[in-house]
C-alpha cells in the first residue's frame, strides 16, 4: 500500500479525510501531521501515526515527510498577508526533498481569479506545476455548513431566514463530501496532474427557506434585506449577485461516485449537529 500524510487533522476538513482513510489504508500507512501532536492524541491508538509537523518549521517537516509517498496539504488558516503562501511553499519544497511522489492540494473553488488572500490559491498551484513532483488539485467550493448554519439558528430564533443575493442561485458543498473527495484523489487511480473544480448542486435562498421548514417541521419565511442587514455573509452576497457563485460542475460527484450532497440532506445532519 501507499503511505500518505495528511495536514491539518485537528481542523474539520483534515479530521474528516482521516477518518475515511481509517477504513482504506492499512494501519501504519497513514500518517497524521499535526503542529501540536497533542491534539491529535486520540489517532494513535486507531493505528494512526501521529508526527510533528509545522509549516513555520521546515526541519520538523524533513522528519515529518520521511517515508511518504502521498501527502494531503490542507490549506493553512492563517491570512496574514505572506503567511500562507511561504507556508505552503515550505511544505511542498520539503516534501519534494523528502520524494514525495504526489502532492494533493484543497484550492478553493475559481481559483484562476483569485485576489487579496485567495491570491495564495493559484501562487500555490503555480508552486505546485513546477516542483517536478506529481500533484492533484483539489479547487473545493465554499462550504455549506457555513451558510445553512446561520440560516438555520436564524430560522429557529425568527421563523425566517435572510440574505441580499436577490434570488440569484449560489453553489457551496457539504464538508464531509469534500472530505471525502479528497480521500478518493489521495487512495484512486488517475488524479496525477489534475485540477478539479468540486461544486456541490445550485441552490437559492428561497430553496433553502422551502428546505429548512421541511427539516424543522415548521413554516420558514424568506426576506431579502440590504448587504449590511445581511450580517457577516453580506460582503460574499454582492458576488452572489454578480453570478461569480454559479459556476457547476460534475468533479464532485464523480470522485464521490454519487451526487453531491443537496440542501434538504446538508440542513437536516447540521440541524441533528446541533441539536435539535
Amino acid at each position: 500500500m501507499t503511505r500518505i500524510a495528511v495536514t491539518g487533522v485537528t481542523g474539520n476538513l483534515g479530521r474528516l479525510v482521516v477518518e475515511d482513510l481509517l477504513a482504506k489504508v492499512p494501519p501504519g500507512d497513514l500518517v497524521a501531521l499535526a503542529r501540536t501532536p497533542e491534539k491529535a492524541a486520540d489517532l494513535p491508538g486507531r493505528g494512526v501515526e501521529v508526527r510533528r509537523g509545522d509549516h513555520d518549521d521546515a526541519v520538523s517537516l524533513d522528519a515529518a515527510l520521511q517515508g511518504i509517498e502521498v501527502l494531503l496539504l490542507v490549506s493553512g488558516p492563517d491570512m496574514t498577508p505572506g503567511v500562507r503562501l511561504r507556508q505552503h511553499r515550505t511544505v511542498i519544497d520539503r516534501a519534494v526533498r523528502a520524494g514525495v511522489r504526489r502532492i494533493v492540494y484543497t484550492s478553493a473553488a475559481g481559483a484562476e481569479n483569485g485576489q487579496g488572500p485567495a491570491a495564495d490559491h493559484p501562487a500555490t498551484e503555480e508552486a505546485l506545476h513546477t516542483s517536478g513532483t506529481a500533484y492533484t488539485v483539489l479547487r473545493n467550493a465554499l462550504y455549506s455548513e457555513a451558510f445553512l448554519g446561520t440560516a438555520l439558528a436564524q430560522a429557529r430564533q425568527t421563523g425566517e431566514i435572510t440574505s441580499s443575493t436577490g434570488g440569484r442561485p449560489l453553489n457551496t458543498a457539504r464538508l464531509r463530501d469534500l472530505a471525502l473527495a479528497a480521500s478518493a484523489a489521495l487512495t484512486g487511480a488517475g488524479h496525477e496532474n489534475a485540477t478539479y473544480e468540486l461544486y456541490g448542486p445550485l441552490w437559492t435562498y428561497p430553496e433553502l427557506a422551502v428546505a429548512l421548514a421541511r427539516v424543522l417541521g415548521g413554516p420558514v419565511g424568506y426576506r431579502e434585506v440590504t448587504d449590511a442587514e445581511a450580517g457577516w455573509l453580506g460582503s460574499l452576497f454582492p458576488a452572489v449577485r454578480a453570478g461569480a457563485l454559479a459556476a457547476t460542475g460534475p468533479d464532485l460527484a464523480r470522485l464521490l461516485g454519487r451526487p453531491a450532497a443537496g440542501l434538504e440532506e446538508t440542513a437536516a445532519a447540521l440541524a441533528a449537529r446541533m441539536g435539535g
